[in-house]
């Protein structure tokens, strides 16, 4: 989740399509104060479900090592073709 930032209540009513792309497009959380207080948080649902359900600690070692490598930037027609290559030198 990238920084927040903070929006009025009126704010957020008045304009909460744009602020809703915005964290949906942005990866950003937004902060909705009443009154200069603190209330609400409005945050994508990928960061949502990553703060309910976090991902267990093989999964982040596992991802954290793909990004290392440069795996998670291969396309699917690319993983495609490394599997068939691996699946043919086992024969």
């Amino acid at each position: 989740m990238n920084d927040g930032m903070v929006v009025t209540a009126l704010d957020a009513r008045v304009n909460f399509g744009k602020l809703l792309r915005r964290v949906e497009n942005e990866g950003r959380s937004l902060v909705i104060a009443k009154r200069g207080s603190p209330r609400a948080v409005l945050l994508s649902i990928r960061d949502y479900v990553r703060l309910a359900v976090p991902e267990p600690e093989v999964l982040r070692i596992l991802g954290q090592e793909a990004r290392q490598k440069g795996a998670n930037r291969l396309s699917a027609k690319k993983i495609e073709q490394i599997i068939k290559t691996a699946r043919k030198s086992r024969r």
